[in-house]
């Protein structure tokens, strides 16, 4: 699976070990490409999933505010509930980012 912003890939993994959660595709986090994430201050809690870390996508120096996000430390219930630890992993938003298979 590819995440792009126009032609530039910002994140590829197989599709085996990109996980989907509540219709977000999550690239885990070596599948992102150097230099494309910066934090963003932007706070987040989700009830089941924990603190998200919200970041601001750098292309072609674009910056697109907080268009991804992940769970640094994901609840333990969480992985039981996703059936893998997503620790980390990286979701883009669609609005924004492109997701193709």
């Amino acid at each position: 699976m590819k995440a792009l912003v126009g032609k530039a890939v910002v994140a590829e993994a197989a599709s085996d070990s990109v996980v989907s959660i509540e219709g977000n595709a999550y690239f885990p986090p070596d599948s992102v490409a150097a230099g494309v994430l910066r934090k963003s201050p932007t706070l987040y809690i989700c009830p089941w999933k924990g603190r998200a870390q919200y970041h601001d996508v750098l292309v072609d120096g674009t910056v697109l505010r907080d268009a991804a996000w992940s769970y640094p430390s994901i609840k333990g219930s969480a992985a039981t509930r996703v059936g893998r630890d997503f620790s980390g992993y990286v979701a883009f938003d669609v609005r924004e980012v492109r997701i193709e298979n």
